[in-house]
């Protein structure tokens, strides 16, 4: 035998080692353990035992003859008629599933399932390349035939829901129970697959906001069987298109019957994350969608460890200090608060804003100060958002709207014309609601889409900002700003 560690039980040949010429630690074991240890160790010998038979050409019967005579004395020394129960058909047949007759009265509201390709009681693994199945089509199948489903997950992706729709709306209609846990933990889930979920039927939500200390990144799929052939997969694959097809993940199938006791932890834990107060139910509610777009959204931008990243005490160049002077004057001494200013791209136009709109925020420290931004591009709005944070040292201010993402209140928005359009805010808003609104890449707003934002809001200051005022078309954008360009950086 090779030197190293070991946990087995010894036998005959484990007592001839010379423990004079090697090291050897033994341990009792606790007469409670007793069973499980003695039985993991006969079935070893059992299963040796039986391919030694069939080997020596003993037929299936002469097999089974033999373990029934193994259950009779079972019987004998414990006298106990439940083992008589057990003896072994001689037909060797085995027992896949109890299903009403297809004639039956009892099957007009059947579901007869599809079954998993792997077996029910075997464990596997799924590493994305060791079978033509894909993990997804298993997942397909386990729900089929299960009577209660629990997920828990970091994150659910629309492109993973749409995979799992159909079976998840088949299994909930006709009366099974599901449960699903997850997080807004790096603010990756999708809110309408949550959303859409959540309009299942016996189906429940339940969420944990607490990213800084509840960093769920658990993947478990629960499968209960009231025939005691339940199923559980532990892995690395979330709810994705991705991870449930393509992507090189690993997950592990824990079976009821063949590892009981890790079934039963999963099971637990789940239960014990379930009953938590971390966990809150989603409920399908206006309210509960906003809550959960609003903290996807901070968790977006604001990552793990960083309590506030905005620590450092930014401060304007000269030459955007002059034009945040320039822009105090038009206001205070000449009653201009439309303002717009032209700055060449790279001079820190946004910048310049978010320090305009700071100024306005210490002038109105007694009252909630609304604020709007509007752009044509997400990637203009996201990165707009961000260096407003760095001026205000607030990683919480402002919420985007677009591209499905949805504020908890339109008090402080970053938001693309064409979701201002298609969502008609000018209906949701009255026309004095924003204090403060800011345009940006201004050269666009002679164009129709503009003409709502621009006819409709009456705030306390517009400032347009662009780069290149003037347009090929030939209109003129200074018809917005009676005429004048506040400040510029050419």
């Amino acid at each position: 035998m090779e030197f190293g560690l070991y946990e087995q039980l010894i036998n005959e040949a484990l007592t001839k080692i010379d423990e004079n010429e090697i090291q050897v630690e033994k341990r009792e074991f606790e007469s409670e353990k007793a069973p499980t240890i003695l039985s993991k160790y006969f079935c070893e010998i059992l299963e040796k035992g039986l391919t030694d038979l069939k080997d020596n050409n003993c037929s299936i019967e002469e097999q089974l003859n033999f373990c029934n005579q193994l259950i009779s004395l079972i019987k004998e020394k414990t006298n106990d008629e439940f083992y008589s129960s057990q003896l072994i058909s001689k037909k060797a047949e085995m027992l896949y599933s109890l299903l009403p007759k297809k004639d039956s009265i009892q099957s007009i509201k059947t579901v007869y399932p599809e079954r998993p390709n792997y077996s029910l009681s075997e464990p596997f693994i799924f590493t994305g390349a060791n079978t033509d199945i894909q993990f997804l089509t298993e997942l397909k199948q386990e729900i089929g035939s299960a009577d209660e489903i629990n997920f828990i997950v970091s994150f659910i992706k629309w492109s993973g829901i749409v995979k799992l729709l159909d079976s998840l709306k088949s299994f909930t209609e006709k009366g099974g129970k599901l449960r699903i846990i997850t997080t807004t933990y790096t603010g990756s889930t999708d809110p309408k697959a949550v959303e859409k979920l959540a309009s299942l039927l016996n189906t429940e939500i339940k969420i944990s906001y607490n990213t800084k200390f509840t960093r769920l990144h658990a993947k478990s799929y629960i499968f209960k069987r009231n025939t005691g052939f339940s199923t559980a997969y532990v892995g690395s694959s979330n709810i994705s298109n991705a991870a449930l097809t393509s992507g090189t993940e690993w997950n592990v199938k824990v079976t009821e019957k063949e590892m009981k006791s890790v079934y039963e932890k999963i099971c637990g834990t789940f239960e014990v994350y379930w009953n938590s107060e971390e966990f809150e139910f989603f409920k399908n509610t206006v309210q509960d969608s906003m809550k959960l777009r609003q903290a996807l959204n901070c968790e977006r931008y604001q990552r793990e460890g960083e309590d506030n990243p905005y620590v450092l005490d930014i401060r304007p160049h000269p030459y955007q200090e002059r034009v945040l002077e320039k822009l105090r004057v038009e206001r205070e001494n000449k009653g201009n608060y439309k303002n717009l200013v032209v700055a060449a791209t790279g001079t820190g136009k946004t910048i310049i804003a978010a320090f305009d709109f700071k100024r306005f925020l210490e002038q109105n420290k007694d009252r909630k100060v609304k604020f709007l931004f509007v752009a044509h591009r997400k990637e203009i709005l996201e990165q707009s958002v961000k260096k407003f944070r760095s001026v205000l040292k607030d990683n919480n201010f402002g919420e985007l709207m677009v591209d499905g993402l949805f504020p908890s209140s339109f008090d402080r928005l970053f938001v693309s014309i064409q979701t201002f359009n298609s969502q008609k805010l000018y209906e949701k808003i009255s026309a004095d609601f924003y204090d403060y609104i800011i345009v940006d890449e201004f050269h666009h707003a002679a164009a129709d889409s503009y003409q709502k934002l621009l006819l409709y809001f009456n705030p306390k200051i517009l400032l347009g900002l662009t780069a290149t005022p003037e347009r090929m078309d030939g209109k003129n954008i200074l018809d917005y700003f009676n005429g004048r360009i506040s400040a510029e950086i050419r």
